[in-house]
């Protein structure tokens, strides 16, 4: 007797890492991680306009439903909700089981403003993951079950130095988009430099409207020569820059669980955040990071001179830091797919 084949799968979502200057997205490397754990893997789609991301969605998802047992959509806010919508329907219609891996920030806000419509669209899942309990709580809140596995990381990419004491070399590394808020970046670092002069700042990321204003704001505070900007990062100049620096700065307005900063945790760095979203949940405030409130500078920059001055904190932060990110490891959170997806699709044995 042996075991059937394990299901087949296909992940829908923003599938845009194959373009220069894009970060690949969870759902790229949860599919090619599966793909090499022995599960069939396809993704859909690698379209830059949304408006051509849509047919395309639907295109596959037809094209391929001999092909494929489970239909795995990233469900985000705002337009791309719809999409998800969209994807769950079809993916019902054409008798697959579905799974709904939440992801939005700003889910919660959708789920408050238009319940009906979130309630709709989570009840059609088979199963609904939540990387953590902010998101995990929003399937509750609407009556379904929801199982949290957390993002992860290949732990094995990271390397690892526990900071025992920390000089202002500060990293910043998110997209200049406005729910980001690069500029208060920028002036964490003038508050900071009051104190401390030889204060720097990295600031790596994707274009996305705010880096010539994010630029001008540098140069208008006197800081052209305290903040570099290296553009987007690929693997190997993230770890560089990872390496380089002391403390890693979160600026967002919105998020959920940002992989930036397991990636900075389990590269040592001490962590300064603001305190939105699902980041209390992944992060407890004096232990694995420092948590400020959103948009506070003069908070954040006080907490980074805590910081500077306090030796024993900053060491626990470092290492409490890499034992969370060592909880997102791969190994770890790859049972919990497997014993999902196998549980939807039973290996039946077979003469």
């Amino acid at each position: 007797m042996t075991a059937s084949p394990r299901p087949r799968l296909c992940l829908v979502g923003p599938m845009l890492g194959r373009h220069p200057g894009w970060v690949p997205n969870p759902g790229e490397s949860l599919a090619q991680l599966l793909r090499d754990d022995g599960y069939p893997t396809r993704s859909t789609s690698a379209y830059l306009n949304p408006l051509r991301r849509v047919p395309d969605v639907v295109r596959s998802l037809i094209g391929w439903r001999r092909q494929i047992d489970v239909v795995i959509v990233m469900v985000y806010s705002g337009r791309a909700f719809a999409m998800a919508e969209l994807a769950g329907w079809l993916a019902k219609r054409l008798g697959k089981k579905l799974v709904l891996w939440l992801h939005g920030g700003n889910l919660p806000q959708l789920a408050t403003s238009s319940p009906r419509w979130v309630r709709r669209v989570l009840e059609r899942g088979d199963e609904i993951v939540a990387p953590t309990t902010f998101l995990g709580n929003l399937a509750t809140r609407a009556r379904c079950s929801v199982r949290i596995i957390p993002n992860f990381v290949r732990i094995r990419e990271y390397d690892y130095r526990r900071r025992l004491r920390v000089r202002p070399r500060l990293l910043w590394m998110r997209t200049f988009h406005e729910i980001y808020q690069p500029q208060m970046a920028v002036r964490v670092l003038a508050s900071l430099r009051r104190s401390h002069a030889e204060a720097t700042l990295v600031m790596a990321g994707q274009e996305k409207g705010l880096f010539e204003p994010t630029c001008r704001l540098a140069e208008s505070l006197g800081l052209a020569g305290a903040v570099r900007f290296p553009g987007f990062l690929d693997a190997a100049g993230k770890r560089r820059e990872l390496a380089r620096h002391d403390i890693f700065l979160n600026t967002n307005r919105i998020d959920n669980t940002p992989v930036s900063l397991v990636e900075a945790a389990a590269s040592g760095l001490p962590i300064v955040t603001t305190d939105v979203g699902g980041i209390p949940h992944l992060l407890r405030h004096g232990e694995s990071a420092l948590l400020v409130p959103d948009g506070d500078v003069e908070a954040m920059a006080r907490a980074v001179d805590q910081l500077l001055r306090d030796p024993k904190l900053t060491q626990r932060l470092s290492q409490n830091g890499r034992l969370m990110a060592e909880s997102c490891d791969w190994p770890a959170i790859r049972t919990r797919w497997r014993n999902l997806l196998d549980e939807l699709v039973p290996r039946r044995s077979s003469p």
